[in-house]
């Protein structure tokens, strides 16, 4: 009697588990869950390409300033980024 109840309560836990991942795999091929997955993954490369872009652009700074140290002596380094000195060479 214990043992039939056993299976009883494993089916009914293992039954409802099933319905549960078919009811998510379901509402996931739905337009609208395919449309959040790319929503979401779009927004991921978006945040990728954006923290890639400012990286880039500090690599290409720093090393725009050490030629123009190199090659331009009497060019001082902006106080602001993106304000051209008064000694800058070429701008």
């Amino acid at each position: 009697m214990i043992g039939r109840l056993f299976y009883l309560a494993a089916g009914a836990a293992v039954g409802g588990y099933v319905v549960h991942r078919v009811h998510r795999a379901r509402q996931a091929w739905t337009p609208g869950g395919i449309a959040d997955r790319v929503e979401y993954r779009v927004g991921a490369y978006k945040g990728a390409l954006r923290e890639l872009n400012e990286d880039l652009a500090e690599a290409v700074r720093e090393e725009e300033a050490e030629l123009l140290r190199h090659y331009a002596p009497t060019y001082r380094t902006p106080a602001v980024r993106g304000e051209d000195g008064p000694d800058a060479v070429g701008r």
